[in-house]
């Protein structure tokens, strides 16, 4: 397979050239998105290559009974699994009575794929000749609303060449479709209605045990020099329902078919009125229609790429790369629904469930709360308090007690849903990360009520967890954490991992501290939580016990923090001296040979000197780089960016830019060789943190925003905006100066290089 065949280009994601081994890849790297559904770029008309069928719909998900080899008590009953919904896109096509295919076509040439990221537009074009020996010429466009959110819609025209052609399209829904990723293949949908009216069909379905109600719908219209065919019945059959429109084509003329569809939901409409309400966004659409509909969306995509467009002269890969990033992660969230989270493929495949990941906390709010508002976040934070109960829950199935939470590491409503053994009990660092993001929001936002609303009654329930799950060890005369899994995933089972220990002393002091400034500053917010939780001061003395002694393996010969006990006893040959056919390690060597090797999956120690740099100097952190970079294999798509930050704060820019290349096209050139699964959307966040928080040295100190801006040999200039506390400032940094320029009607004070620099309304002041 071509690892690397998607053209450079600033705006475009672009493919040339038809080749069979990319095209589940492509299917990934061309999805398209609008934060209520999503699909893969599967084609149209009928393909019987290989191809990875997905249409997603959001927050729709079926409970798949888990399955493992052997039961342990406290395993999820299911994993949560989203689910490949009825399909909307396809038209069935034949040309002189035989079925078009590209996988069986004798020639295909002019093949060409171009996702538009500046407009929202995805378009196919190719020249083919068919296995009946008809030649045609094909252009599809295809988009998802963002100003009708239930509906997307395709172009699709063929033009005959050569000899005059009898074309029959037959545009069709599917409900009897299954996922890639399923454990016992249990049927998922039940269809209980497919009708025609008109030019329109629609598919009622429902999930099995979740009961999501559903609407699949579709309008199909055909044009032919000027004139509308008309449709015929297709085929009405339980599960599938279509319709068929004919037409004798003449060389070099073009038919053309025109098909809007989409889906409603109960989870937004009574589910009695689910067809009704189809009905409703298919007129607003055919109101507009289909060159009005994608005017409207080249609007709200301008919209968007105001504020989070991130611009860099002088080098077209890391600009693809980067605008790729933003796109998806636009895509898959835009804020709208506090119900939604952000799931680590969005709707670009089914691994990981389509779930909740900690990724959300740790790398996605910081680029939700600069390039949209306060509000966007918050509800990101508000989505972890509304499972709190939930959590609660899914520790007292452990064994906790007391009210002490522990969140899920994969969930879609709250409930744990991940079931391997050393994720589920042992990768407890999630709840670390839950805690890190209400700091990070009030940091960043300066918004405090949160915490006394909510944020306080989450951290009280997570350190109750941190002071229950550590013991004491009288032989280190320490608590200690034992069998716990970090973020490096190619340990498990160890004891006392410094990231994890790390964080728990963390949230104690800092839930200790939030609770004295509630206490003396939201009296009523302070009794009302005291009166629900049942704190009291004895218990918070036992947490803060446990924050003062608590153990960090360190080595005096390396004078670096351990990642875990035991670290020193492993065999520590670097990377460097990996075979490359030995990569990726988690594709190559047996598992057994993966935890006793040194090899780090993503940042661990790393991490956690990325979330709280404060505490350590610019020594501390140079020395655990240099000590632990070179064992890190970057096999989790949330490793480079965390490593570019640190070694752009160590000014070693060429390291930094490599890593930021390696974040940023990680789909584009599959560095991990699993692209055809699904894009890697909550590390793209990442990207966005290494241009702005790396390269842009981008902090809140002191409650200031602060800039250390430096700049890649290999760039001209790059420029990003942040909304800080609603206030919008441009950034532009080229190797001679640093420009900021501020929007709005306030001046707001900042900090550039440690020394500070007013910025005043439009403004432009140079540094």
């Amino acid at each position: 397979m071509n690892q690397n065949y998607i053209k450079a280009d600033k705006w475009c994601i672009i493919e040339e050239d038809f080749d069979k081994e990319n095209v589940k890849s492509s299917e990934s790297i061309f999805s398209l998105g609008n934060g209520a559904m999503g699909q893969r770029a599967n084609f149209e008309e009928t393909y019987t290559g290989e191809t990875f069928q997905g249409s997603y719909i959001a927050g729709v998900y079926y409970p798949d009974k888990t399955r493992v080899g052997w039961w342990k008590n406290g395993y999820p009953e299911y994993f949560a699994k989203v689910l490949n919904a009825p399909n909307w896109i396809g038209i069935k096509i034949y040309i002189n009575e035989v079925e078009f295919d590209l996988a069986t076509c004798r020639k295909v040439s002019h093949f060409k794929r171009e996702l538009n990221m500046k407009e929202g537009c995805y378009t196919r074009s190719f020249e083919a000749v068919t296995s009946n020996n008809l030649e045609i010429a094909v252009t599809v466009k295809r988009f998802l609303s963002l100003d009708i959110d239930e509906v997307g819609a395709i172009s699709y025209v063929i033009k005959v060449l050569k000899t005059d052609a009898d074309i029959v399209f037959e545009p069709y829904l599917d409900s009897g479709i299954t996922n890639e990723d399923s454990n016992w293949d249990d049927k998922f949908w039940n269809t209980t209605s497919a009708s025609v009216s008109e030019n329109r069909a629609f598919i009622e379905a429902h999930t099995m045990k979740t009961n999501f109600q559903t609407c699949t719908f579709m309008q199909a219209s055909l044009s032919y020099n000027g004139k509308l065919i008309s449709a015929e019945n297709g085929v009405q059959e339980d599960d599938f329902v279509s319709l068929k429109f004919k037409q004798k084509v003449k060389v070099d003329e073009s038919v053309t078919l025109t098909k809007f569809g989409g889906y409603t939901v109960s989870r937004n409409h009574p589910s009695d009125q689910l067809i009704a309400v189809a009905n409703t966004a298919l007129d607003s659409a055919l109101s507009l229609g289909f060159d009005g509909l994608l005017k409207k969306q080249k609007e709200a995509w301008a919209s968007i790429w105001e504020m989070s467009d991130i611009v860099i002269e002088g080098d077209v890969k890391a600009q693809q790369g980067i605008r790729f990033n933003i796109f998806q992660l636009n895509q898959t969230y835009l804020g709208t629904d506090s119900r939604l989270n952000i799931g680590p493929k969005g709707f670009t495949g089914e691994k990981y469930g389509g779930s909740t990941y900690w990724d959300t906390e740790a790398y996605c709010i910081p680029f939700y709360m600069a390039t949209k508002d306060d509000k966007i976040a918050r509800k990101l934070l508000k989505y972890r308090y509304n499972h709190l109960e939930k959590a609660i829950a899914n520790a007292k199935k452990l064994g906790f007690s007391n009210g002490a939470a522990l969140y899920p590491m994969v969930t879609m409503n709250g409930e744990e849903c991940h079931n391997e053994w050393e994720i589920t009990f042992e990768e407890i660092h999630r709840n670390g990360a839950i805690a890190f993001a209400i700091h990070n929001y009030y940091r960043y936002t300066g918004d405090y009520s949160y915490i006394p609303e909510m944020g306080l009654e989450v951290l009280i329930a997570i350190a109750r967890f941190w002071h229950q799950r550590v013991n004491f060890s009288e032989d280190k005369e320490k608590y200690v954490m034992l069998g716990v899994t970090g973020p490096n995933e190619y340990e498990n089972n160890v004891h006392n991992n410094w990231y994890t220990n790390y964080l728990a002393k963390w949230c104690i002091n800092y839930a200790l501290t939030q609770l004295d400034k509630v206490k003396n500053g939201y009296p009523d917010d302070y009794h009302r939580i005291i009166g629900k939780t049942k704190l009291t001061d004895r218990e918070c003395e036992a947490w803060k016990k446990v924050a003062d002694n608590m153990y960090f393996p360190y080595s005096k010969k390396y004078g670096v923090f351990l990642q875990q006990d035991g670290f020193l006893d492993k065999d520590l040959v670097k990377v460097s001296a990996l075979p490359k056919t030995d990569r990726p390690i988690n594709q190559k060597w047996s598992w057994d040979r993966i935890l006793r090797s040194p090899y780090i999956k993503q940042a661990d120690i790393l991490q956690g000197f990325y979330f709280f740099e404060e505490d350590f100097s610019f020594e501390d952190l140079e020395k655990h780089f240099d000590f632990y970079e070179p064992f890190t294999v970057h096999e989790s798509s949330l490793s480079p960016c965390v490593h570019c930050i640190q070694a752009a704060k160590l000014g070693r820019m060429e390291q930094a830019y490599n890593f930021y290349l390696r974040t940023s096209r990680l789909d584009l050139e599959d560095y991990n060789k699993e692209v055809e699964e699904g894009l890697h959307i909550t590390s793209m966040a990442g990207t966005w943190m290494s241009i702005v928080e790396g390269f842009g040295g981008m902090r809140v100190i002191d409650d200031k925003l602060s800039f250390k801006p430096q700049i890649p040999d290999q760039w001209k200039e790059y420029s990003f905006k942040v909304n800080f506390r609603n206030r919008i400032i441009k950034v532009n940094v080229t190797a001679k100066a640093v420009t900021f320029e501020l929007s709005g009607s306030k001046e707001v004070s900042i900090r550039v290089n440690g020394k500070k620099v007013e910025l005043y309304p439009d403004e432009i002041i140079t540094v």
